[in-house]
């Protein structure tokens, strides 16, 4: 166990703190049932207090049943186990900020909340019409597309139909070789448990989606975050990462950057793939944002033709986010086990929902809602850009397309504590902390354009910014 001297809050009594320390570890996994806790010597010197106030919060935790002692051998975990804690793995975070607070402030918030920080487009800039239509469409068809389960590898038509979408981004993949899955999330948490032991290392991007994070920290791995840049994942850090940490799993977006906007270059993905295939590393390119492109961006899954790269996406961004469909394209001989995993984890998919998208694709007008689309979000970049700009939030770069800006702040503006003002005027922002690991991330934020026309945004911010200059 790391030993590693640890501060304890000075404004919490410090028999608590010890305990707190002990309870989060238990939570987390890290003493699991039977374990012996540290030595009452050894674990005052990590909290930086007496011996005495170890012995005491020992003593507590046996009242509560926590732990048991055994006298002569030392204080062990009781038995029972605690109910695991998402939140206490890893470094503890603000509630206020972490990945699984801002997701539910942005999928709980009132209708009258902003949400600039979310993820998804509002209802008005979604397919309304096509919706509807495929929806009375199933209503006439087959009953059994209404009430039965899906096939174990989901509705063929769709398969094939995204074998071909899949051909016009370069990656050759046959129906056989997708499987279909509730969301991008899902395929992502199948493939972990395929590919993943608790304890080995996953690379990913820094910044990177949030909750790539999350889900990671569920599956008890090592995540090591690779810096990003315009063009890709660094390269020279990328080999440094695959030396120091030998990764099982490298996990990224293709095309549009999720926060960044960033698009990958030919060379940077030439370059990961041959340190990939050197590592004996897999990659997972989530290409949940292809649908935005206004150019087609390399695919790692195309220069590798599906040999140690797995493509997953979904359509929730551009689609409906109600209607859970998504996609693993993987290696034929992946299939077989992957499909196995699905129904050990939710027996099949929603052939309701398999058929709702698959029937909203191929209706003529989707490409031309999503042009329509495209061009409301250039326009949106844009204008959002200048109204940033205008109060000295600077965008990181200029994206070529899709929904976000990932922005610096002003000097002496904290991303996290921006939030917390935003929060209390009734608006959720995406502080750069929950996307990466490096200190300098506390100095971004990711805005949507799409959700940044509401009244007030902008005065939000610069009363907020205003505020702690004046506190700094």
């Amino acid at each position: 166990m790391n030993m590693a001297a640890l501060k304890v809050d000075s404004s919490a009594p410090r028999i608590e703190a010890v305990m707190a320390e002990i309870r989060r570890r238990i939570s987390a996994r890290t003493l699991t049932p039977g374990a012996k806790l540290p030595s009452v010597r050894g674990f005052a010197k990590a909290m930086q207090v007496s011996a005495s106030t170890v012995v005491e919060a020992y003593e507590r935790l046996v009242a509560e049943g926590a732990i048991r002692s055994r006298p002569g051998s030392g204080f062990y975990v009781s038995s029972t186990l605690a109910p695991l804690s998402l939140a206490d793995i890893g470094p503890k975070l603000d509630r206020a900020i972490d990945p699984f607070w801002v997701s539910r402030l942005a999928l709980d918030g009132r209708d009258d909340m902003a949400k600039p920080g979310c993820g998804w487009m509002p209802a008005s800039w979604m397919p309304e019409d096509i919706l509807r239509r495929a929806m009375r469409t199933l209503s006439r068809g087959d009953l059994q597309h209404l009430t039965d389960y899906s096939t174990p590898l989901g509705l063929l038509p769709m398969r094939q139909l995204l074998s071909r979408r899949l051909a016009e981004q370069g990656v050759q993949a046959g129906s056989e070789q997708i499987m279909l899955v509730d969301s991008g999330t899902q395929a992502i948490d199948l493939l972990c448990r395929f590919l993943l032991e608790p304890g080995q290392t996953v690379l990913v991007d820094d910044p990177c989606y949030f909750n790539f994070h999350a889900l990671l920290r569920a599956h008890r791995v090592k995540v090591v975050g690779v810096p990003y840049t315009p063009h890709g994942p660094d390269v020279a850090l990328f080999e440094q990462a695959l030396s120091e940490h030998q990764p099982r799993l490298y996990i990224t977006n293709s095309a549009i950057h999720n926060p960044t906007g960033a698009v990958l270059s030919p060379v940077t993905a030439h370059r990961v793939l041959m340190l990939a295939e050197r590592a004996g590393m897999t990659i997972v390119e989530d290409d949940i944002f292809a649908d935005f492109e206004e150019q087609k961006a390399p695919r790692l899954a195309a220069f590798d033709g599906l040999n140690r790269v797995v493509q997953i996406g979904s359509f929730s961004k551009t689609l409906s986010a109600s209607a859970r469909c998504g996609y693993i394209a993987a290696p034929n001989d992946w299939i077989e086990p992957l499909t196995d995993m699905k129904i050990a984890a939710s027996f099949s998919g929603s052939q309701l929902s398999e058929m709702l998208v698959f029937t909203a694709l191929k209706d003529v007008h989707y490409r031309r809602h999503m042009e329509a689309v495209k061009a409301r979000l250039a326009n949106a970049r844009l204008d959002v850009a200048a109204r940033l700009k205008g109060i000295g939030i600077t965008p990181w770069i200029e994206p070529q397309a899709g929904v976000f800006l990932w922005c610096k702040l002003p000097d002496r503006v904290d991303a996290a504590e921006l939030a917390r003002h935003a929060l209390a005027k009734n608006m959720v922002l995406a502080p750069g902390n929950i996307f990466g690991q490096a200190e300098t991330t506390s100095a971004f934020m990711r805005f949507n354009v799409s959700q940044c026309d509401g009244p007030g945004m902008i005065e939000i911010l610069q009363q907020a910014m205003a505020s702690m200059r004046s506190r700094a």
